[in-house]
């Protein structure tokens, strides 16, 4: 039997190894990389666009060098004289999704991404890899970092945006920083933006694991001020001059709520410390969006905003499928061939990777149509998840144990 001496000093030897793992490599601040995902569904190119330094580092400093999940793409960062993968991120995009359009058959477009990493000590090579719907490679950039590179940008010494703490549990090494942002609100509409942001922090954190894991995270309001109110709707001709550029209609799906605009987020968000990024639009439309290591965004007056905003923070946060499905034909995201890397739904191709634990134990079961298809993608439950439905009042024990993983991978060392 271990003795509670013995876990001290185990414990104590992990959390100095983890200091020293990162400052050995990093200093206590964040590098921004902006890239251009391009191309047509022949052919992707990533190209590198501009590297920016931030003057501190809110994200993780546990499990460097891993990935939670696989997602549409990964980021690793490798030590230039080791070799060593100092690290790793995955993330998804809106032009990955765009890809499976019919559009990108026949156009080619572009599309901006934004990645923060810690700031290196040496020169580290940096390389993104987009995966296709198979999980194979499609598109791959590497470029060196020079940490005293002279044209990296300096931003964010003084946060240019206003904000404040709706919740702070400790220090950004020890927390999850999340940003809720403001979209369509005009600086006479701040007052409303703040009671907006606390709506959707409550809402997430009634929620488990989020409940129970609350006291891992920070929340910050940032009034980032629009010269219009509302947001863009194409279909109702109506274009809005908003902080965040965000419209509907994305890939002319009316509820679809995105923006293409990521660098000006990253540019309102500079000099706060943030990780991840929850954008609330000022309308009472419906809709929303939710992209892994991106951003959630989502309408903040409509009647569904509570379930929707926890929904899309499923996305973005937790990595989680859409588990609903409305068409016969099989999901261009989703072949029937390749297991998903989202831990909530199932082709069957390795179905022991998954929930078999839970289904075993009678906590869930296996259910045909999620990932929008109806046939041969498989779900955890009938009707009980948020990934699911707005009427379902909790995440099934799939997506709770999914989400519980992520954030103990954030705050843990693995």
């Amino acid at each position: 039997m271990r003795t509670l001496f013995s876990i001290i000093v185990c414990l104590g030897w992990t959390l100095t190894s983890i200091a020293q793992d990162f400052s050995s490599y990093f200093e206590n601040k964040t590098l921004r990389a902006d890239y251009i995902f391009s191309g047509d569904k022949q052919r992707q190119d990533v190209v590198l666009d501009e590297l920016s330094s931030l003057p501190s580092w809110a994200g993780r400093r546990v499990n460097l060098s891993l990935t939670p999940v696989e997602g549409n793409g990964q980021l690793i960062m490798t030590d230039k004289a080791s070799g060593k993968v100092i690290y790793r991120m995955c993330f998804s995009s809106l032009f990955q999704e765009w890809l499976n359009e019919p559009e990108s058959a026949h156009v080619k477009r572009s599309f901006e991404n934004t990645f923060l990493m810690p700031y290196p000590k040496k020169p580290a090579l940096v390389t993104v890899t987009l995966f296709n719907s198979y999980r194979k490679a499609c598109a791959s950039i590497t470029h060196e970092v020079n940490p005293t590179d002279i044209l990296i940008h300096q931003r964010g010494t003084i946060p240019s945006t206003p904000y404040h703490y709706l919740l702070q549990n400790g220090t950004s090494e020890n927390c999850v920083d999340v940003v809720i942002m403001a979209e369509g609100y005009t600086k006479s509409e701040m007052k409303r933006f703040r009671q907006d942001a606390n709506i959707a922090c409550d809402a997430i954190f009634s929620h488990e694991p989020f409940k129970s894991m609350k006291s891992k995270f920070n929340i910050i309001a940032v009034e980032s001020t629009s010269h219009d109110s509302d947001v863009s709707i194409p279909r109702h001709d109506l274009w809005r001059n908003t902080a965040a550029g965000s419209n509907f209609d994305t890939f002319y799906t009316e509820r679809y709520l995105t923006t293409k605009q990521v660098k000006r987020i990253h540019d309102l968000l500079a000099g706060i410390p943030y990780e991840h990024i929850i954008i609330l639009a000022n309308t009472d439309t419906y809709g929303g969006g939710g992209i892994l290591n991106a951003y959630t965004l989502t309408t903040a007056h409509h009647s569904a905003f509570r379930p929707v905003v926890v929904h899309e923070f499923g996305h973005s946060f937790g990595g989680l499928a859409d588990e609903y499905a409305y068409v016969d034909e099989p999901s261009p995201y989703y072949p029937y061939t390749v297991e998903p890397w989202e831990q909530n739904i199932s082709t069957l191709v390795n179905f022991k990777s998954k929930w078999s634990d839970l289904k075993e134990a009678g906590l869930v079961g296996c259910f045909e149509g999620a990932g929008y298809t109806k046939k041969g993608v498989f779900r955890p439950t009938d009707e009980a998840c948020r990934m699911r439905n707005n009427t379902a009042e909790a995440f099934c024990p799939v997506c709770r144990r999914a989400l519980e993983q992520m954030i103990r991978f954030y705050t843990e060392q693995q």
